[in-house]
């Protein structure tokens, strides 16, 4: 997934002239090719997941942002982490503009691929915590896992795994909103 590239670092700026028909993620300064299409349970999920969150938000000042939707981590083009997460919530709106997001995300859902996993919990996982996004959950499908990771008073994540078939609260909305993919896995 490492695009082979003529120079080793990239920022925002770099990433503005590429072409659009081929999307990227920046991380670190190093430009990774997003995979083709997502299977359909991918789908599934991250539908799945938008669609509750949406109809949770309806009338409050939060809004829900589904990939393809950059994420920079700095208002500057000089940042070198640009990312698509999956699912994500943003409750500043002074933080959304006609590119994306400017800064960490309130929530983030990262589902697993074979391709993403190493990345979404490595280096995106660290540039999470560190930004400051209160809330990112790593979906597994073939493990039928979730991830929650929780910010603590201390500023680090607090890790916690459910299965698929338990409803998860979102602790961002302090429970009164809770994500239930069971669903989506019975047979």
């Amino acid at each position: 997934m490492n695009l082979a590239a003529k120079q080793e670092y990239y920022t925002y700026r770099d990433y503005l002239t590429w072409p659009d028909d081929v999307r990227y993620q920046l991380v670190n300064g190093v430009p990774y090719m997003m995979s083709p299409g997502p299977n359909r349970i991918h789908q599934e999920i991250l539908i799945s997941i938008a669609a509750t969150i949406h109809a949770y938000l309806d009338g409050k000042p939060c809004k829900v942002f589904a990939a393809p939707f950059d994420v920079r981590f700095a208002e500057s083009e000089d940042t070198d982490n640009v990312f698509q997460p999956d699912v994500m919530v943003v409750c500043d709106e002074e933080k959304i503009d006609d590119r994306g997001i400017k800064g960490a995300p309130d929530f983030v859902a990262e589902i697993l691929s074979p391709s993403t996993a190493r990345l979404d919990r490595g280096e995106k996982y660290d540039v999470y915590e560190k930004e400051g996004v209160k809330e990112y959950w790593i979906i597994d499908p073939q493990a039928k896992l979730i991830e929650t990771y929780t910010r603590t008073p201390g500023g680090s994540f607090h890790r916690k795994t459910s299965p698929v078939d338990t409803p998860v609260p979102v602790a961002i909305f302090d429970g009164a909103l809770s994500i239930d993919l069971s669903p989506l896995f019975s047979e």
